[in-house]
């Protein structure tokens, strides 16, 4: 998709977003409830399993930054399978990636990648992969509307996820008004929040078929 690519490239803060794009964040509590509503329960086995991929994180990351496959056979692809999105009706795509960079302390340049799956054209996941840490999905947010803006059906709702395995946040567009939830980090020490990432995940699955 070149276009959205050469957009996201310009455009990397949220102001550039409201100035070029003509989004602007919806003051609207009701605008973005699909990630506070009642959503499904999870079984046992599910709970089971996203504490076992939350323990495999933890590991693998007290060793250092992750590497963006690394991220995505620990934590994105349990998570993806697990809210059913391998199997039939859904269909994702591949959007090439884009570099965003950001000033860290002592003047330090800080870049990152973004990779996006497309996701029966209405649900993007979006990867973060740096070397930093303190690389934080702020920083991804106007990348990934920048990308959402350019969808051919602005009248229809479009939800986004983006993750750097450590942090979740869940973004929607529709028409020229945005929402975003709330941060879901993978340490937690008294709830597994992958659970509600699952539990949306789930909804929006629901929703977008």
């Amino acid at each position: 998709m070149t276009t959205s690519i050469a957009i996201a490239k310009k455009i990397t803060t949220l102001h550039q977003v409201e100035e070029k794009l003509g989004l602007t964040l919806s003051g609207d509590s009701q605008f973005f409830s699909e990630w506070t509503t009642i959503l499904p329960a999870l079984s046992e086995a599910e709970q089971t399993r996203l504490e076992q991929v939350r323990q495999n994180y933890l590991y693998q990351i007290s060793y250092g930054s992750l590497l963006e496959e690394t991220i995505k056979m620990v934590v994105l692809s349990p998570l993806l399978e697990l809210a059913l999105f391998y199997q039939a009706p859904y269909r994702f795509k591949t959007e090439v990636s884009v570099e965003i960079e950001a000033q860290g302390d002592n003047e330090e340049i800080l870049r990152g990648r973004i990779d996006a799956l497309v996701l029966q054209a209405k649900l993007w996941i979006v990867l973060i992969e740096s070397k930093k840490t303190i690389f934080d999905l702020e920083l991804a947010i106007s990348q990934t509307l920048a990308y959402m803006a350019v969808h051919p059906k602005p009248e229809q709702p479009l939800y986004g996820m983006i993750t750097n395995g450590s942090s979740y946040l869940f973004i929607k567009t529709l028409g020229k008004q945005y929402g975003i939830s709330d941060l879901f980090a993978t340490r937690s020490r008294y709830h597994n929040n992958l659970s509600e990432v699952l539990k949306i995940l789930k909804h929006l699955g629901k929703i977008i078929t």
